[in-house]
């Protein structure tokens, strides 16, 4: 299938309609959610001022802790579900995944699926009406497992250059891995540290990614070849806000 690329306007027009459609559709904010959004675009920022491409990214929360999944849309929108960031022991873990989604946007991999789509379903991209017609389900079901790993890989070069340690990036898919091999393939009982529904949220991220054993090895690839440091201090992952008499 051709595709001739959009510029960057029109990809962000794209891109802009879509969050703008995904967004609204999220509960009332909080100021636990709101605390949480600033963490997620400081992060996000620390690790996209390193992109190849300089596009405006704009990062969001999805407030709801059964979404353990992150997806990228065309123009610098990544949306994060609560349940993927309540998988987070460190900060370093956090710039991994956003460096992965960033990296989606950074080689056109989301741009390009939604002009597949279009082509497919006989789309006019240039009517924002139809781009708003276009599900989130799109997003959340993966990309090919080359663009997963080129999404892994430089991922994890941003992050670093971020100066975030490598060490993140293996213990969040050291410790998936774990969950994968145990809960999910072997359909074991979940400990009690994770329900049922985090395991059953983890198996469907689980399904439109690689294995995150083949993830892991990628990593330990990059670091060795690249020769990143593991010994550089993880971060905490930590969300600051003020309560006032009028949050719940």
């Amino acid at each position: 299938m051709h595709l001739t690329r959009l510029s960057d306007d029109e990809e962000t027009r794209i891109g802009n309609e879509l969050a703008q459609q995904y967004a609204s559709s999220e509960p009332p904010e909080t100021a636990a959610n709101a605390a949480t959004e600033r963490y997620l675009n400081e992060v996000g920022d620390r690790v996209a001022a390193h992109a190849h491409r300089k596009l405006t990214f704009r990062f969001h929360l999805i407030a709801d802790s059964n979404t353990i999944n992150a997806f990228a849309l065309p123009g610098g929108h990544v949306f994060v579900g609560q349940g993927l960031l309540d998988q987070m022991t460190s900060e370093d873990e956090l710039a991994f995944v956003l460096g992965h989604e960033i990296e989606h946007i950074d080689h056109y991999h989301a741009v390009e699926r939604v002009q597949i789509d279009a082509q497919l379903n006989n789309l006019n991209l240039d009517i924002l009406a139809v781009v708003a017609q276009i599900p989130i389900s799109l997003w959340q079901a993966g990309y090919s497992k080359d663009e997963e790993v080129e999404a892994d890989r430089e991922g994890l070069r941003i992050a670093n250059a971020a100066g975030y340690s490598a060490q993140g990036s293996v213990n969040l898919l050291e410790r998936w891995t774990h969950l994968h091999d145990e809960y999910v393939s072997h359909a074991e009982t979940p400990p009690e540290a994770l329900s049922q529904l985090a395991i059953d949220g983890l198996n469907g991220y689980f399904r439109t990614h690689p294995l995150p054993s083949e993830r892991l090895a990628q990593a330990r690839e990059v670091i060795a070849q690249d020769h990143l440091p593991l010994n550089k201090s993880l971060k905490p992952f930590h969300v600051e806000y003020e309560v006032t008499s009028g949050d719940r």
